[in-house]
């Protein structure tokens, strides 16, 4: 794993973040393409996209994610799409893979452990919204093995070192494709907050020859981004994961946390990779 070029990820909108949180987190497909061509303007090679309704909602529904899918590419077909494949908190396992399968993007999101995945008040401790996110070993072999047998590269998320072992030990079935590539979760109530040390364990405990990227809930964003970037892996930010600046104040849209992650990246004497840059670095099929 050299530090190469680093390659700049805009998650444009989760499942947990609405326009009272910030009003420029896209619902609409128009909106969707319109913050994804500004984040690929500012430098980022791939976005990843959980679909909205009108309303805002997460939904699995096939069309309505292809029409997101389908107006990013328009507007900016140069960008790469990474579709979430947790998709809704409604939706089945059978519903979260049939959009990946249906939509077929070049990459899209693999969840490797069952999990409690909650909101929390960080200044009390309170819980906002409380949920159990499944993923089974079934799901984590099903889920990847079909990715991979239609030319979608699965991106791991691991949200605590466990994610890792589960990973190793499906890998032995031998249908993952090299290069892997992995994403840590930094910061969700249910996962593993931010330390630098155990960023290290982790790069360390990857499959040689692993891509790794990393994102940060809230404040955790601009740390976990650094701590990647000075290790040689690449950087994921956007309002899925944080609204707001390092300052405190709101972020003007994905775009303008993408323009961070380019200053900080300049700051450690990392490039910025293209899209074409980052397939090639990934193994993506185009």
């Amino acid at each position: 794993m050299q530090a190469g070029k680093v390659i700049i990820t805009a998650a444009l909108a989760g499942a947990g973040t609405f326009k009272q949180n910030n009003p420029a987190v896209p619902y609409t497909p128009a909106e969707f393409a319109e913050e994804a061509h500004k984040a690929y303007k500012a430098g980022a090679a791939m976005v990843h996209v959980h679909g909205r309704r009108d309303d805002g909602f997460p939904t699995y529904e096939i069309e309505r994610i292809r029409q997101i899918h389908d107006a990013i590419k328009q507007k900016t077909p140069e960008l790469i799409i990474n579709l979430s494949s947790a998709a809704s908190l409604d939706a089945t396992p059978e519903q979260r893979l049939a959009q990946i399968l249906a939509i077929r993007p070049e990459m899209a999101s693999l969840n490797t452990n069952t999990m409690n995945f909650s909101i929390m008040d960080r200044k009390n401790g309170t819980i906002v919204f409380d949920n159990v996110f499944t993923n089974t070993f079934t799901m984590l072999q099903g889920f990847g093995k079909a990715m991979e047998e239609n030319g979608i590269k699965p991106e791991i998320e691991i949200y605590d070192i466990g994610g890792i072992d589960n990973t190793l030990l499906i890998m032995k079935q031998g249908f993952f494709s090299k290069p892997m590539n992995f994403n840590f979760v930094w910061g969700v109530a249910g996962g593993q907050a931010f330390r630098a040390g155990t960023f290290d364990t982790m790069v360390h405990a990857l499959p040689e020859g692993s891509n790794f990227t990393a994102c940060g809930i809230g404040i955790e964003q601009f740390p976990a981004i650094a701590q990647s970037c000075i290790l040689g892996g690449h950087m994921r930010v956007g309002l899925e994961d944080n609204t707001r600046m390092p300052d405190g104040v709101l972020a003007k849209g994905s775009w303008e946390l993408v323009e961070v992650a380019v200053r900080i990246a300049g700051c450690l004497g990392r490039e910025i990779a293209t899209p074409d840059e980052a397939r090639k670095i990934m193994g993506l099929h185009k």
